[in-house]
Order: C-alpha cells, then sequence, then structure tokens
C-alpha cells in the first residue's frame, strides 16, 4: 500500500502497480489534471510537481517514490511565492496557450522559494531550462518571475 500527502491530504492506495508513473496516478486515479502529459520522458516540464519541496518530472517517476512523501501538484500550490507569481503572471499575461503553465508555476516557485537573492536573467534562464514553452513566451515568464522575486524581496 502507497500512503501519498497530496495537497495535504493523506491518501492510501492499495491497488496500484507501485512502478506506474506518478503523473498517471494524479491524474487517472486522483483526477488532479493541472499536471499534464507531454514528452513523456521528462524533458519539457509539463508535468513538473513537488515532492518533499522538490522538483520531480512525474511522467518518469515512478508512484512508489513518492511513498511516505508529500506531494504539491499546481492545484495545490499556495503561499506567499505562489501567490506573487500568480500576481506577476496576470501582469505579464504569460500565458499563451496555456498548455505548459502548470510546469512553469511549479519551477517558479520551487527558484523562488529556494533562493535568497534577486536573481539574474541568466540565472533564471538557467533555472528555468527544463521548461519548455512551445509558445515562446520565455521573455514575459523572466519578467514574472523577476516582478514576484521583487514583491517577495520588499
Amino acid at each position: 500500500m502507497l500512503r501519498i500527502r497530496v495537497n495535504g491530504e493523506l491518501r492510501e492506495f492499495a491497488d496500484l502497480d507501485p512502478s506506474m508513473p506518478l503523473l498517471w496516478l494524479l491524474r487517472d486515479h486522483l483526477e488532479l489534471t493541472g499536471t499534464r502529459y507531454s514528452c513523456g520522458e521528462g524533458l519539457c516540464g509539463t508535468c513538473t510537481i513537488h515532492v518533499d519541496g522538490q522538483l520531480i518530472r512525474s511522467c518518469t517517476t515512478p508512484a512508489s517514490y513518492a511513498d511516505g512523501k508529500s506531494v504539491t501538484t499546481i492545484e495545490g500550490l499556495s503561499g506567499k511565492t505562489a501567490d506573487a507569481l500568480r500576481k506577476a503572471w496576470h501582469k505579464f499575461q504569460v500565458p499563451q496557450c496555456g498548455f505548459c503553465q502548470a510546469g512553469q508555476l511549479m519551477s517558479a516557485e520551487h527558484l523562488l522559494r529556494t533562493s535568497d537573492k534577486i536573481l539574474s536573467s541568466e540565472e533564471m534562464d538557467s533555472a528555468m531550462a527544463g521548461n519548455i514553452c512551445r509558445c515562446g513566451t520565455y521573455t514575459r515568464i523572466r519578467d514574472a518571475i523577476a516582478t514576484a522575486a521583487v514583491e517577495l524581496d520588499s
């Protein structure tokens, strides 16, 4: 039996193949569809979630990895860093098609939560490099992250 705290709620899975990708547990068993499938190889960042506060690509991570851990999806992302990012995302109209945005926000929240300084454009680009935006809104993403960082720093 797997026991996973998902977005603050303890969930138990008795009849689940532990090798199933965590993405499918979230989407198919818990109906948390904000985390999306795209490349299936952990390369595009669309399926990014947090497990015990660390970035994880859920499409290549077995459900067993999360046993006894805390999982946060875009539906459960909260707090001052997430709020600052959402406000900045709106201000800069970051989403175009929106498909990658959950993964982008999960990565940006982790970046700002674990960083203790205002980041340069290069540092932001490096940290966000694992997230692909097919619409090319990278400049707006960077501007939103920088704006949220300034808000959090004040």
